[in-house]
């Protein structure tokens, strides 16, 4: 069997775990399945996701967020949620597009630019499917992935005038990446490189820029296509100001040499948990097995040219971990930088490290010992990155009948039998609908409200209007001025817009075992039915309801349910 064949068999097998689950697998909740699967699914579910215009919003979420707010309709994300519409069905299809079209993206570059030759086809085609394995956020489609594909086309056009399948890509990748993740950042690195190769060459070196221009000019044009509401509403209509406006990274992060050499040292040794987090030891000691093997001379270039790299990575690392200090020095002065994340250079940085791998690899020379050696080190480095795959983790322990306490499947997260048993009592008690009546949860995310077709006031979301955080907080004030640690994270950052208890912390994931209970909850009930909140689901008891302004209506459970929920409605004032 081919090579290329072989990697996407061993693909398969890889997603065999997560797709035979189905319904009842994990599904990432952190930043996935609590924020983005909802969001894409209610985008689609409503027919809002080519809906723009300043009037235009999520009516189910916060009284009506800004459909500007939210992912573009031009994404190739949103079309497969809109085409497929359960939404299990639709990340779980995504995930496997996502990781397919990852391992062709490196193969493609690797048989350019790397391991070219006839006899590493194989040894290629393996460092492909190591890096299609990668943990990452398969929802945020290539943003990572697709990087191979980029680079070749900024390679190719650096070469020479480019052929139709470079400029293709550079049209395309904006159409499955997220901009604020990566569209900035590969604009400096690529316009760095191209002001060196400037200088470098000279006027021998105009062509080759001008072509690499063009195709970063590009890249950028198809974002600003792709993300046109974005931009519009943030920079020429100002639609809305958002929350993040109210960023305070003195009051939110810990600050100091330490600190910033601690996070320089962790982006440069992990990367960070949302682009991809692998342990880089495994390149390194690739590095230094192969610099043994070489004569003096090769070994000397790649010392240099691998030096070189490192060098680069541990800048940039340098730069992440101190960037939200830069951040809290010029945030007065800048405000941008309350809105903008300057770190996120991270993004690019496991394509780099895996770059650093082929450099070393291509070195080995054509024999039996060396070809051994080669496949060990990338099979060495898939399985340090598994451990951090917490998806692949929870659904194997799912298949062998130890499940972790922690993580729910899709089924008893959603738990559609439990919220069905909700919206069936309110009905008979109302004869209310769900858009008749907004909810907010306590002890679970939203999210969970959101997939059930609740309306709800609650929600994690990475821009909405800072007036609505204003008028959300008096809800939680009491409980926010229990805890000064609660206090510091609604106000100095506030994305998570949720209910929040200073009893159970920053835990929003309370199932029914064991059974919690809150003994004292200052909760604002008249604000929360001024800003139209009839009912609060709660994962956990509240001892004392009338003290909240809240009347206990029901006890829901379900077996098949994560959750027991407490249905508490506001009590309207006399």
């Amino acid at each position: 069997m081919k090579p290329l064949r072989l990697a996407l068999l061993g693909l398969l097998i890889f997603l065999v775990p997560v797709l035979l689950l189905g319904r009842h697998g994990y599904v990432l909740i952190h930043d996935n399945l609590d924020t983005e699967i909802s969001l894409v699914y209610l985008l689609t579910k409503l027919h809002l996701a080519f809906a723009y215009g300043a009037e235009v919003v999520l009516p189910q979420v916060m009284n009506g967020i800004p459909r500007n707010a939210l992912r573009p309709g031009l994404s190739v994300t949103v079309l497969l949620f809109s085409v497929v519409h359960d939404p299990l069905a639709a990340y779980l299809v995504h995930q496997v597009l996502v990781r397919g079209v990852g391992l062709l993206a490196m193969y493609w570059l690797l048989r350019r630019y790397g391991l070219a030759r006839p006899e590493q086809r194989g040894l290629a085609a393996a460092v492909a499917l190591a890096w299609a394995t990668l943990p990452l956020y398969s929802i945020y489609g290539l943003t990572v992935l697709g990087q191979p594909a980029l680079l070749r086309a900024a390679l190719n056009l650096r070469r020479g005038p480019g052929r139709w399948h470079d400029w293709l890509v550079c049209a395309a990748f904006p159409l499955w990446s997220i901009f604020v993740y990566v569209g900035p950042f590969i604009a400096v690195v690529w316009g760095s490189l191209l002001a060196f190769d400037l200088v470098q060459g000279g006027r021998a070196a105009v062509g080759r820029t001008v072509r690499g221009a063009a195709g970063l000019a590009l890249l950028l044009a198809l974002y600003v296509v792709v993300e046109w509401p974005l931009f519009y509403s943030l920079l020429v209509a100002k639609q809305f100001v958002s929350h993040r406006e109210e960023f305070d990274f003195v009051r939110l992060l810990p600050h100091g040499v330490g600190v910033g050499l601690k996070e320089a040292l962790r982006f440069f040794w992990l990367g960070q948990y949302h682009a991809s987090p692998f342990f880089r030891g495994v390149v390194l000691l690739a590095v230094a097995l192969v610099l043994r093997q070489l004569a003096p001379a090769r070994r000397q270039l790649l010392r240099r040219r691998v030096g070189l790299v490192l060098a680069g990575l541990a800048g940039v690392s340098l730069f992440c971990g101190f960037a939200p200090q830069l951040a809290m020095l010029y945030q007065k002065q800048l405000p941008l930088l309350h809105a903008f994340t300057l770190n996120r250079f991270h993004f690019l940085m496991s394509l780099t490290w895996f770059m650093v791998l082929v450099l070393a690899l291509r070195e080995l020379p054509a024999t039996p010992g060396a070809w051994r050696l080669a496949y060990a080190l990338v099979g060495l480095q898939f399985v340090v990155a598994l451990p951090l795959n917490a998806e692949y983790v929870a659904n194997l322990r799912i298949l062998a009948g130890v499940p972790k306490a922690n993580a729910p499947s899709y089924a008893a997260f959603t738990a559609p039998g439990l919220f069905g048993q909700v919206k069936a009592a309110i009905y008979q008690r109302t004869g209310q609908l769900p858009p008749a009546y907004r909810v907010a949860s306590l002890g679970l995310p939203p999210a969970v409200a959101q997939l059930n077709d609740f309306y709800t006031l609650d929600s994690n979301q990475n821009s909405y209007p800072l007036p609505y955080k204003h008028a959300f907080r008096p809800l939680i004030a009491g409980e926010l001025a229990k805890s000064p640690a609660l206090a510091t994270y609604f106000d100095a950052w506030g994305n998570r817009c949720y209910l929040m208890s200073a009893e159970l912390g920053r835990n929003y994931l309370i199932g029914q075992q064991p059974p919690r209970t809150v003994q004292h909850f200052a909760f604002d009930a008249a604000a929360f039915r001024r800003l139209g909140g009839r009912y609060v689901l709660s994962a956990v008891q509240l001892a004392h309801p009338e003290e909240s302004g809240l009347q206990l209506l029901s006890v829901f459970s379900d077996s098949q349910a994560y959750w027991q929920l407490h249905l508490y409605e506001a009590v309207a004032p006399k």
